[in-house]
């Protein structure tokens, strides 16, 4: 068909009308208005009716057509399948939207379904689509409904209840057979309980249907409405369970979770129409609305990857913030407990430096001493966590997800700036105490260590080279140091993630009880045992992970940097000053040099921190569906605070009532 333009849109539409496919006209007029755009869009629509409305004869032909093609084309697929996940998996459901983006399938017109996603295809619709106002689509709606011939305007009503009675029942089935779905009646044993909402929900529009095929009477609803309001509170219920540290969730629980909200909200739509004849014509044009949107998102993979992953990446936040509040120091007691923690992984991790620069003399290949590099780190890190020891670098990813929490409470309502400034400030706190202890004893072990050595054996632990790569490593004017930093930052946030997905994994498969009757286990390890290791491994099956693979990607970066000749590597606060250590005592290299090197350990921290905080911020930001409303505000109530009492930043003073601050 020739294209549309304001000039010959009425001679165009007149001539087309006689001798076109209307589906060809419909998508003719459709590229008319994408061509306005959001801001000619509206406009062209107004332009279409203002033509219809000065022809009558032009208004008729045009509704004729149009009922004539409403009574032929198959409605009920659209009204079951468009703006509903399909009851594939997440990943066929993917890689299905993947395939038609390449090799779009053939569009059959006499389907509502495939009609709508030929007319709406362009990923922009949505843009233009939003500029036309439900005045205008009723407008257009009424004007067709007074041209039509009565006969044929009938005709196309029993079509459409008779699709619209069809699709009420399916939906119905639908949702009570996703009672029985394994992976929900794990979040909810309720759900195989006879009276579950999903299954009563069912019952009732059975009835509703039943009553609409023999009757044209209104149907009491009130029944009805209570179910719908019990089945979306479940749904409700479910996502909570799922997302909350204790049940676990995944990609395919959300994925379901999603498609039965679809389905209960797509049926209460349809039995709003059935049954309020009232506002029929706008309840339709809001069904139309929501098929048309759907059509436009129906090959998008990033809105089925979007609201699927989003209860995932929910779930795991959540565990990260169950564990983030341990990292998070309110009083004196937390305070210090934190700097014995942190001075304890400030041991190791001045023992684990010195390995680590004894695997790097050892004259292996690349790879072989990447390797070790890793393992070294990656073992390290599990120890300081089994003996309940506190790497700093480690607690921004946790606290981030806290921190995001009292976020969301607050656009709930349920808190204030001031309230978020205060937890920013008890983040800060904390973070600089357990980069004090890590720093501070790592330092001191070094120092010691270094020392004792060379009055033992009359020779530097280090070597002149090695002191210069030392030294050399800390030095953030000349060197790249600061890159390496926030690389080891993103990996510090990276470790968080796995961490909390891998605490969400333990939940999700239950994985103490799996321990419990696990085969080898039993043959291996008494009952008492086997019970005491199955919960430890529950508790710490996401941080241990975590931690090992943290480990390994500090350890493998600089081969990844060395083989495709990038500059890669990583610089880690603790690893840092435990080096700065060896190579000031080993060098003998006085107070300047000292210094100076202990200024870009601190640099290094900051960067570590700051990277890994941010990113694990927005991440948990986005999780939740919530931002910061006023990050002005909340620096300016950061400032207050810090003002009245400048101490908070570094220990938890009293405050003057001579309450401690909690």
């Amino acid at each position: 068909m020739e294209k549309i333009t304001h000039q010959n849109l009425h001679p165009l539409l007149s001539k087309s009308l006689t001798d076109t496919d209307f589906v060809l006209i419909l998508n003719a007029l459709i590229k008319f208005l994408r061509r306005g755009g959001k801001k000619q869009a509206a406009e062209r629509f107004d332009l279409i009716i203002a033509t219809l409305k000065q022809d009558e004869e032009l208004a008729k032909n045009f509704s004729g057509r149009f009922y004539h093609w409403l009574s032929q084309v198959h409605i009920y697929p659209a009204l079951i399948k468009l703006g509903i996940f399909s009851r594939h998996s997440f990943t066929r459901e993917m890689g299905i939207r993947i395939y038609e983006r390449f090799s779009p399938s053939y569009k059959d017109f006499a389907n509502l379904r495939e009609v709508f996603l030929y007319l709406f295809h362009s990923e922009n619709d949505d843009k233009w689509l939003q500029t036309l106002s439900i005045r205008q689509w009723l407008s257009l709606y009424d004007l067709i409904r007074t041209s039509a011939d009565p006969a044929l305007l009938q005709n196309a009503c029993r079509q459409l209840v008779d699709a619209r009675l069809r699709a009420i029942e399916m939906l119905a089935i639908w949702i009570a057979s996703e009672a029985i779905e394994p992976d929900l009646i794990r979040i909810a044993p309720r759900l195989l309980e006879a009276d579950s909402p999903f299954v009563a929900l069912q019952r009732e529009t059975a009835k509703l249907v039943e009553h609409y095929r023999n009757d044209t009477t209104p149907y009491d609803t009130a029944h009805l409405e209570v179910m719908f309001d019990q089945c979306c509170s479940q749904i409700d219920y479910l996502r909570r369970k799922g997302t909350g540290a204790g049940s676990g969730s995944s990609v395919k629980v959300a994925h379901l979770l999603e498609r039965l909200q679809q389905t209960v909200d797509r049926l209460k739509l349809l039995t709003d129409i059935q049954t309020d004849a009232g506002n029929r014509n706008r309840l339709t044009i809001t069904l139309m609305n929501s098929l048309i949107y759907a059509a436009v998102e129906q090959y998008s993979t990033r809105h089925l990857r979007r609201s699927s992953i989003r209860m995932l990446a929910r779930s795991i936040t959540e565990n990260k913030s169950h564990h983030g509040e341990h990292y998070i120091t309110r009083n004196r007691k937390e305070y210090f407990k934190m700097f014995y923690s942190a001075a304890g992984g400030g041991v190791i991790i001045a023992l684990m430096a010195l390995h680590k620069i004894h695997i790097g003399t050892l004259g292996f290949s690349p790879f072989v001493t990447s390797l070790l590099s890793g393992l070294n780190y990656g073992i390290g890190f599990m120890l300081i966590h089994m003996l309940h020891c506190t790497v700093a670098t480690k607690q921004p990813a946790m606290t981030a997800a806290s921190f995001a929490e009292q976020v969301e409470l607050n656009e709930r309502g349920r808190a204030v700036e001031n309230k978020l400034a205060k937890l920013l400030i008890d983040v800060c706190r904390s973070q600089s105490v357990a980069v004090f202890g890590n720093v501070t004893i790592a330092i001191l072990l070094a120092c010691i260590v270094s020392a004792a050595y060379a009055a033992n054996t009359q020779q530097p632990l280090l070597d002149a080279h090695t002191v210069a790569y030392q030294m050399k490593s800390v030095d953030i004017i000349t060197q790249p140091t600061l890159w390496y930093a926030a690389i080891a930052g993103l990996w510090l946030f990276c470790s968080g993630i796995i961490a909390g997905f891998f605490d969400n994994r333990a939940d999700y498969l239950d994985l103490r009880n799996r321990l419990t009757i696990n085969p080898l286990l039993r043959k291996i390890m008494p009952a008492k045992a086997r019970h005491a290791f199955a919960a430890y491994m529950h508790r710490h099956y996401g941080s241990l992970t975590g931690n090992f693979i943290f480990g390994m990607l500090l350890g493998m970066t600089g081969f990844f940097g060395h083989l495709l000749d990038l500059p890669l590597d990583i610089r880690h606060v603790a690893f840092s000053s435990a080096n700065l250590g060896y190579a000031v005592v080993s060098g003998n290299l006085g107070a300047k040099a000292f210094l100076l090197g202990l200024a870009g350990v601190l640099a290094i921290g900051a960067v570590n921190l700051m990277v890994s905080f941010t990113l694990a911020l927005f991440v948990a930001l986005r999780s939740r569906g919530t931002k910061i409303s006023s990050i002005s505000k909340l620096l300016n109530s950061v400032w207050t605070q810090i003002k009245a009492n400048p101490l908070l930043l570094v220990y938890p003073v009293q405050a003057k009532d001579g309450q401690e601050n909690k």
